[in-house]
């Protein structure tokens, strides 16, 4: 490896500090470094974006939380590269990497001992009136979800060509295995382990209790078209971040995309271990006191 991107929270001091300390290390084991320009302003050298970064990197190094990894997530295009997220403070299902293993791990990456996860991508495109206007990629998830006064919406929903159901709810999940863990699961999703690729769809908030999450294949493609007549404030949603006003009518067609996101493994813990500490499995709750 020759190349190392670190992408850091923005506005996060204590992330902008532990980037210029992983760029000083960097250094001296003599290797390009290619920093954001936020970071690059502490360190004191050219900055770069994400774009540039996701394409000439060899390994990129996220410090921050899951917001600031899928913020560079969407910019990867390559199945060869490598991420490795660390958690500085937050909920941190993606990067399960603590603060105190940083080092360490970094110089087993670079000996070249270390063991990658793939996880899927999702590849989401919204037609209207025959035209493409919106195309990105998810890596957790892509939601069609109303607005606070809006109706409940009617979205038609054909998986392969075959017809699967009009929902009638407060909007639809498309969830990754990676992010089964996020909004679908919210929505009464199944947690999904990450290999097992395929897409969860979740509606939110149905108004027939029977229409229950499903999963499918990740070889299929979902076309869901918005068929409410009153279809004011309806937006499509990528990664809780990226957001499209939709109209009525709006065709969201949802796919595996052609490459995957390749996270670096936590030495210290399994995927279980990383579900049974964010969630709080087998914990007791105390009810406070009353006052």
């Amino acid at each position: 490896m020759k190349r190392i991107g670190i992408i850091t929270k923005r506005s996060n001091p204590k992330a902008r500090e532990i980037g210029a300390r992983l760029w000083k290390w960097l250094q001296e084991h003599r290797l390009e470094i290619l920093c954001e320009k936020e970071l690059a302003e502490v360190t004191g050298v050219p900055g770069y974006d994400k774009d540039e970064i996701a394409a000439r990197a060899d390994l990129i190094v996220v410090l921050g939380g899951d917001g600031t990894l899928l913020s560079i997530a969407r910019h990867i295009r390559r199945s060869d590269l490598p991420v490795l997220g660390v958690n500085l403070g937050g909920l941190g299902f993606l990067t399960a990497i603590t603060l105190n293993e940083l080092f360490t791990v970094m110089a087993e990456v670079l000996a070249g001992k270390f063991t990658l996860n793939p996880r899927m991508v999702l590849r989401v495109s919204l037609k209207r009136r025959g035209e493409l206007v919106f195309s990105h990629n998810a890596l957790n998830d892509a939601v069609i979800n109303k607005g606070a006064m809006a109706r409940i919406i009617d979205l038609e929903t054909v998986i392969d060509g075959q017809m699967v159901n009009i929902f009638k709810a407060d909007g639809l999940i498309f969830a990754t295995p990676t992010g089964s863990t996020g909004y679908s699961l919210s929505a009464g999703g199944p947690i999904v382990y990450p290999t097992l690729n395929s897409i969860t769809v979740a509606p939110i908030c149905p108004l027939t209790l029977s229409n229950r999450p499903l999963l499918v294949p990740p070889e299929m493609t979902i076309i869901t078209t918005l068929i409410s007549n009153d279809s004011d404030d309806v937006f499509l949603t990528l990664d809780g971040q990226v957001g499209f006003a939709m109209q009525h009518l709006d065709e969201i067609t949802i796919s595996r995309a052609g490459h995957e996101i390749m996270f670096v493994t936590s030495p210290s813990k399994t995927y279980f271990e990383v579900l049974r500490s964010k969630l709080k499995w087998g914990e007791r709750y105390k009810i406070p006191a009353a006052t």
